[in-house]
C-alpha cells in the first residue's frame, strides 16, 4: 500500500477531495494510505503561530523551520522514513513520469508552503525534492498536493475500473490521447468517424494512433520532439502532414 502524507497550514482543503471518486475508492480497497498533518499544531507559542517577517527586509512572511521539522519529524521520525518533496514553484515540473515513479514508491510526503514560501533550511535539510505543477504561482502548496495525489494514485494497479485506463492516457505514451466518442453516432449533422463504427479492431487501432500522432503534432510538439516513435509512426505522420498540406491548398477536397 503507497503511503502518502501530506503536511499543511490547511487541512480543511483536503477533506472533500480525498473522500471523493478514485482517491476515495483507493483509500477504500486499500491501495494507498493519505493522512493530512496540520503544521500549526506544532507550533509552541500561544497563539501557534507558523510565520514571520523575512531577515533582510521585504514583502509577506515566510513559514517558519521548526514547526515545520517538528511537525515531519512527529510523524515519520528523524531522518523521514519517507522523502519529503516540497511544493514550489522554484521545483522541478511535475509531469507524468514522474507521477509513473512516485507511483511505484512505498510512500512520499508532500509540504504545502504558504506566503512568500518556506524557511531556506526546509529546503535544504529537510525536502528531497521540490516539484511544481507549472510555471505560474498559488497562494500555496495545497493545489498542487491535491494534483500531484490524484495525478500518482490513479496509477496505482486496481485505482481505476479499467485496467488499461492509466496506460491509455494522454502523455502516458509521450503523446496527447486520440479523440473519443460515444452514442449518438450521429448528433446536430456531426457524425461519428466511420472507421470506429467498422468493428475493424486493427483499423481502429491504427487510427487511433495516427490521431494521437496528429494532435500532438499540431497542439504539443515538444512532446513529439522527444516522444519514442516507431518508423511506421514516423511514415504515417508524414502522409498526415502531406494530406493536411494538401487540404490547405484546395480545401474542396478536404
Amino acid at each position: 500500500m503507497l503511503e502518502i502524507e501530506v503536511f499543511t497550514l490547511f487541512p480543511g482543503m483536503f477533506e472533500s477531495v480525498l473522500q471523493e471518486t478514485i482517491l476515495g475508492r483507493a483509500q477504500s480497497k486499500e491501495l494507498v494510505s493519505i493522512r493530512v498533518r496540520n503544521i500549526r499544531d506544532h507550533a509552541t507559542d500561544r497563539h501557534h503561530v507558523t510565520d514571520d517577517a523575512p531577515y533582510g527586509g521585504g514583502g509577506g512572511m515566510v513559514m517558519k523551520p521548526e514547526p515545520i521539522f517538528a511537525a515531519v519529524e512527529s510523524a515519520l521520525g528523524s531522518p523521514p522514513r519517507v522523502p519529503i518533496i516540497l511544493l514550489s514553484p522554484q521545483g522541478k515540473v511535475f509531469d507524468q513520469a514522474r507521477a509513473w515513479e512516485l507511483s511505484r514508491e512505498s510512500g512520499f510526503a508532500l509540504l504545502s508552503g504558504r506566503y512568500e514560501g518556506v524557511d531556506e533550511r526546509v529546503r535544504d535539510h529537510l525536502a528531497a525534492e521540490a516539484l511544481s505543477i507549472g510555471d505560474y504561482v498559488l497562494s500555496g502548496g495545497e493545489l498542487a498536493a491535491m494534483v500531484v495525489i490524484e495525478a500518482v494514485v490513479r496509477l496505482i494497479p486496481g485505482a481505476l475500473g479499467d485496467e488499461d485506463g492509466a496506460v491509455d492516457d494522454s502523455l502516458s505514451s509521450g503523446l496527447l490521447e486520440y479523440p473519443h466518442y460515444t452514442r449518438p453516432a450521429l448528433f446536430r449533422g456531426w457524425r461519428v468517424p466511420e472507421v470506429l463504427l467498422s468493428g475493424n479492431h486493427e483499423a481502429i487501432r491504427r487510427w487511433r494512433r495516427e490521431q494521437s500522432l496528429w494532435r500532438t503534432f499540431v497542439q504539443r510538439p515538444d512532446l513529439l520532439a522527444r516522444a519514442p516513435l516507431s518508423v511506421s509512426d514516423r511514415e504515417a505522420l508524414e502522409r498526415l502532414r502531406k494530406e493536411h498540406a494538401a487540404q490547405e491548398k484546395d480545401p474542396g477536397k478536404g
